[in-house]
């Protein structure tokens, strides 16, 4: 038996402002949506994977998510490192540098990390 990740599951507090952070920081884009009276998912991907950030608005969740010590993330490999880095600099979204590593992790709209890679 072999399994596959597929996608990975955020819930967030203002569905189109997540939508507008993930495009921009890390050209992830809309693929299919679903909608109920109670919730809506926004599923988005990039270009060169199949893996997808699913994006998860529930409507009878008002307060912010309280994601504890934020010890998880996801990670994402930039083509052109060093354009990227500007980029999320630009964008004020960098949370932590590790120059020994040779990585950083951006923070979305939520305090999702995001680790990206060379």
């Amino acid at each position: 038996m072999k399994f596959k990740m597929i996608h990975e599951n955020l819930n967030v507090a203002d569905l189109e402002r997540s939508i507008r952070f993930y495009n921009e920081a890390l050209d992830l884009h809309e693929v299919r949506r679903k909608t109920s009276d109670d919730f809506i998912i926004v599923y988005l991907k990039s270009e060169v994977g199949e893996f997808e950030v699913e994006l998860t608005w529930l409507k009878d969740h008002p307060q912010p998510y309280d994601l504890g010590e934020c010890e998880f993330h996801l990670a994402f490999r930039a083509d052109d490192f060093d354009a990227a880095h500007k980029k999320h600099k630009e964008m004020g979204c960098i949370c932590f540098e590790n120059e020994a590593m040779g990585i950083y992790f951006i923070e979305d709209p939520d305090g999702y990390w995001l680790e990206i890679l060379p």
